[in-house]
């Protein structure tokens, strides 16, 4: 199966481990010496209507992909190695 980028923005990521809707792919980090696509980059949501900020960027080695289907793309991702940023207020720096 050949897929482009393009398409891949249209598909949605489902953990396998819990089931739990990931999001849409974003972005994709390419090597570019080797020519391979090193992980896919879901976008974090925003807070707030974007006025508090994003979450944190969602990075998905290649190789925690276990299968891309027509409409989602599952993978087995560890939630443990995302880290959060606190949340430091509107006003402080």
């Amino acid at each position: 199966m050949v897929c482009k980028v393009c398409d891949l923005r249209h598909k949605e990521v489902i953990n396998a481990k819990d089931g739990c809707r990931l999001g849409f792919v974003d972005d994709v980090e390419i090597n570019i010496k080797d020519a391979t696509v090193v992980s896919l980059v879901i976008y974090g949501r925003l807070r707030c209507f974007g006025l508090l900020g994003r979450e944190d960027d969602i990075i998905i080695s290649w190789n925690c992909i276990e299968l891309i289907g027509e409409d989602t793309i599952l993978v087995n991702f560890n939630f443990q190695n995302k880290r959060k940023k606190p949340f430091r207020g509107i006003f402080k720096n």
